[in-house]
């Protein structure tokens, strides 16, 4: 199982391009797409999962190409978009139940995976509520869930973390993390801790270009003895005149 990339382009207008001229090879592992806001990590991930057409380059799952048959990519695909969705008004088990027929799984594994799958997430004392009354926490862990339901073997998840509590996002990093395996999982996140803890490679983008590739621990030693971390006590004041070497 190998995603490959080449001179991948994504054009928008005659001067707005959101990716450019990106080749990489994923094999199973969890990647890292870092980047600021508006870097195109989410245009790339839209590209690897067929929701949009590449202007220029090639995508390929397995040898195939994905532009040209977007089912061979498809078909083994878990997707959670940066803006993940549901069915407010559905319970969280009749949500899994859906997203099961339409992926194609009959009813004794739709039934056995969403099991497994809310054990993974914790989410199974839940089951029986409405989506519209769980939190951001468990809407993003439902959005796992969903993501992991025909077990794919390309796994892409868009900034899972945002916007959530420390506890919520230390839960989908173990959830993220014990599903890894022999699958591909790219993740996008602009939140290091995340990608330190989870990933084996980075590729860092900024404004459409890839700026670096390279694994987590080569780029923890690149910038060690630049990054500072400091802290203070709750309720101090200001921290005064601070020199930095």
């Amino acid at each position: 199982m190998t995603l490959e990339v080449s001179a991948l382009g994504k054009q928008y207008t005659a001067d707005t391009w959101r990716v450019r001229d990106v080749t990489a090879t994923f094999e199973p592992g969890v990647h890292g797409l870092m980047g600021p806001n508006g870097a195109g990590k989410s245009t790339l991930m839209r590209l690897v999962t067929t929701v949009a057409e590449p202007t220029e380059g090639e995508i390929r799952w397995d040898g195939t190409s994905v532009v040209d048959r977007p089912a061979t990519v498809r078909s083994r695909l878990g997707y959670l978009p940066q803006d993940f969705d549901t069915y407010p008004s559905l319970r969280l088990e009749e949500f899994l139940e859906y997203v099961a027929a339409l992926r194609g799984l009959d009813g004794e594994t739709a039934s056995a995976r969403t099991d497994e799958l809310l054990e993974l997430v914790n989410l199974q004392h839940v089951r029986d509520r409405r989506l519209d009354t769980f939190s951001g926490g468990m809407h993003q862990r439902v959005g796992i869930a969903q993501a992991l339901l025909n077990d794919p073997d390309l796994l892409v998840v868009d900034e899972p973390t945002v916007g959530l509590d420390p506890e919520e996002r230390v839960r989908i990093r173990s959830a993220l993390a014990d599903t890894a395996g022999d699958r591909v999982v790219l993740l996008s996140t602009h939140i290091v801790p995340d990608v330190e803890t989870m990933a084996s490679q980075v590729t860092v983008l900024d404004d459409g270009d890839p700026v670096t590739r390279e694994r987590i621990e080569q780029m923890l030693r690149r910038v060690e003895g630049r990054v500072y971390r400091l802290s203070r006590p709750s309720g101090s004041g200001s921290y005064g005149n601070l020199r930095f070497p």
